[in-house]
């Protein structure tokens, strides 16, 4: 799978970051189970192994290296076959909340499907897997085994229960809590890829002050800045000739992935300097780590666009929203998959990054920050 291709030494870093988090323990718990927080988890591995964290994205994949993206879990190893969460369709409510359990199941799995799909695009990756850590009492245990895509065509075995549907599809179990919009799946630990022991700390707080105590935590690093754009302009309507349907704009010939991200005036009131000035160019990384020349342009700086506006369109329309060429974007179809804003960071002079966001992202933010 992952852990056994890597090299001693970062299979030995990553070992000795699980035991110094898992060491910390009786900060958490009483119990004689180390505990392992799964923020903490994702940040250990991508530290060890150099991959690139995703987790702050809304796709399916935690993490990157090369062309394998990584679904990051730990959960109680308990009997070995448990449920645990892999997807949420909260946002998704509107596709299926009216179906009966049979076409509910389908469209949850063609939903599920679809994120697996748009992260491997979007990302150039060629694989997915799911990187596990088990812990039980006095040790941590990894686990792994290939991220499949469900075999809608092989679904059966479909039983509603209180507050949940399940199914499977002749390889997976899987678990849709209706309630939460949570779709859960049942992992099977047949082989371990390595296992360990974990020393926990009698007195953490004592040992973490006393390293506050003789440490200097100066730390001079430019933070990371982050804002939230829509993918809609005002009332929450995605406008027929601008935005994300540019490329329908009258004037002249325009290449279909020609489009722009609207920025509202209150994001340049709140956070000034965030942009450079109108028409200055600076880099945007995409997804898949593609660097491109990019600038905010029009009157009032309200328009994000890429020199290549092709490069821009496809992330959007093509990998995002999967529409076909000339197919119109509406705020209703942005609903439906689930994303409605892109997140944008700040991690240099003139470097930025864009990723996807989840419905109401840029909502929540306007509502915190300005």
């Amino acid at each position: 799978m992952f852990f056994s291709l890597q090299n001693d030494l970062n299979q030995k870093e990553y070992q000795d970051l699980l035991k110094v988090t898992g060491c910390l323990s009786n900060l958490f718990t009483d119990s004689k189970t180390p505990y392992l927080y799964y923020r903490a988890a994702e940040r250990v591995f991508c530290k060890a192994f150099e991959a690139e964290d995703l987790s702050r994205s809304d796709v399916s994949a935690d993490a990157k290296k090369g062309d394998i993206g990584i679904g990051l879990k730990t959960f109680l190893a308990g009997n070995n076959k448990t449920l645990q969460k892999v997807a949420e369709f909260n946002g998704d409510r509107l596709s299926y909340s009216n179906l009966n359990d049979e076409l509910l199941i389908e469209k949850i799995a063609e939903l599920r499907n679809s994120r697996i799909e748009f992260t491997e695009k979007a990302h150039g990756l060629t694989s997915s897997i799911y990187h596990c850590v088990l812990r039980e009492q006095g040790r941590f245990k990894i686990f792994e085994e290939p991220m499949h895509k469900i075999d809608i065509p092989n679904i059966g075995n479909i039983k509603r229960n209180p507050g949940s549907i399940v199914f499977d599809d002749g390889v997976s179990e899987y678990s849709f809590l209706l309630s939460k919009s949570t779709l859960t799946k049942r992992f099977v630990v047949e082989r371990i890829s390595h296992e360990f022991e974990v020393p926990v700390l009698e007195s953490p707080l004592d040992e973490l002050k006393s390293l506050l105590d003789s440490t200097d935590f100066t730390n001079n690093k430019q933070p990371v800045q982050t804002i939230y754009l829509p993918l809609y302009g005002r009332d929450k309507t995605v406008f027929t000739k601008s935005g994300l349907n540019q490329w329908n704009a009258a004037g002249r010939v325009r290449d279909p992935n020609e489009v722009y991200i609207p920025i509202p005036a209150k994001i340049h009131k709140t956070f000034p300097n965030f942009f450079p000035n109108r028409d200055d160019p600076f880099i945007l990384r995409f997804p898949d780590g593609e660097e491109v020349e990019s600038s905010v342009c029009q009157d009032g700086r309200k328009a994000l666009m890429s020199k290549s506006n092709k490069k821009l369109g496809k992330l959007l329309l093509r990998d995002g929203l999967k529409l076909k060429e000339g197919e119109l974007v509406t705020y209703y179809k942005l609903q439906l998959f689930g994303i409605d804003s892109v997140r944008i960071d700040k991690i240099g002079d003139l470097m930025y990054e864009i990723n996807f966001a989840k419905n109401n992202s840029y909502e929540n933010f306007k509502n915190t920050y300005m």
